[in-house]
């Protein structure tokens, strides 16, 4: 933990929490100040909405959107961001300003941006949150604590060829089509940005989800794999010890992200893995995503996203990849569902028998 040295004020009553720092106990923010050059991720920061830029809308630690204006407080957190899609950022705060590059209160300094976006918020950095002994609060303190994971759980990860793809939608619609299955079933978003998008999705289906964020990190981007590791076994682990039969791990962006690949490579996650899903944009993506799945040892047992909304698509990747093709509507539908997964699934009474 770091020492504040500076004169500490008192963090105003009106700020708003971001989603990203929802596991902080407010009660513990009793003032912020410098040294802003040395915040590191998972930082608090209290800052002022200084222009209106591409994210309009601060997601709240409630779970909800709330407008931003000019002039708002705001407690976000210092972190990286990798979006091919929207930024790439870091996590780094200057006095002059930062940058917000997610909306579930992720800032930092954007280092590259799609051409699609807008420029970002832009945000002055008023201190960092500091507690009663005067050190800074970073969200790693109210990471859930380790676990392991049992034998007995089904873990399933669903990939992605890109941002965008439908990783979300599939496995949203794959956890739910399994508790309509009759399992108990959580999500895990084990890699990404702090924001509650995913989370709500999964929430929004009636299924129990955590996120890396409730593991201590604001993004895994730029995160070791060890510690992504721990989370990962911290998440499933807590799921399976409230329960879950079956866990389903999302990871974010695509194969060829950074800490994806290191996932894929070599890592007790892919080991873990009973079986995926990958989720892709089109026939090509397909191909070429689970040539890669393969290569590195975890054949899908389906493929899934925005390719299966083309018959056309869909018929052009099941014949150069010998797997099924599962929209939205299959991976809802038990009927569909289950039998697609029968090397993978238990029944639930051998679920039963095994965790005792």
């Amino acid at each position: 933990m770091k020492q504040i040295i500076f004169n500490q004020k008192v963090v105003p009553a009106s700020a708003k929490w971001a989603f990203a720092a929802r596991r902080v106990n407010r009660h513990d923010a009793v003032g912020y100040g410098g040294d802003l050059y040395n915040a590191r991720a998972g930082d608090l920061v209290l800052v002022e909405v200084q222009t209106i830029g591409q994210h309009k809308k601060l997601q709240l630690a409630e779970g909800r959107y709330s407008e931003s204006y000019k002039g708002d407080l705001m407690v976000v957190v210092c972190g990286n961001r990798y979006a091919p899609d929207q930024f790439e950022g870091f996590a780094e705060i200057d006095y002059d300003g930062c940058d917000m590059l997610a909306g579930g209160g992720i800032v930092g300094r954007m280092e590259a941006a799609h051409d699609k976006m807008a420029t970002p918020t832009r945000l002055r950095p008023l201190g960092l949150l500091t507690d009663r002994r005067g050190e800074v609060i970073n969200i790693a303190s109210y990471a859930i604590p380790d676990a392991t994971i049992p034998a007995h759980v089904t873990v399933i990860g669903v990939f992605g060829a890109s941002m965008n793809a439908g990783k979300t939608t599939a496995a949203v619609s794959l956890a739910h089509g399994l508790s309509r299955a009759g399992y108990a079933v959580e999500g895990v978003k084990a890699t990404g940005t702090g924001a509650f998008g995913d989370f709500n999705a999964f929430l929004d289906a009636g299924v129990p989800v955590t996120d890396f964020t409730d593991a201590g990190m604001a993004s895994t981007y730029k995160e070791p794999l060890e510690r992504i590791e721990a989370g990962f076994d911290a998440l499933v682990g807590g799921a399976a010890a409230r329960g879950a039969d079956i866990v389903v791990v999302e990871i974010a962006d695509g194969v060829f992200q950074a800490e994806t690949a290191e996932i894929l490579k070599s890592s007790r996650i892919k080991e873990r893995f009973d079986t995926s899903l990958f989720a892709a944009p089109d026939a090509l993506g397909a191909v070429g995503g689970v040539s890669i799945m393969r290569r590195h040892g975890l054949a899908p047992f389906a493929i899934s996203g925005m390719v299966t909304r083309s018959p056309l698509a869909v018929r052009e990747a099941e014949a150069v990849t010998g797997t099924s093709l599962l929209s939205r509507d299959d991976l809802l539908d038990p009927e569909k569902l289950v039998p697609a997964m029968k090397h993978t699934l238990r029944n639930r009474e051998q679920h039963a028998v095994q965790a005792a």
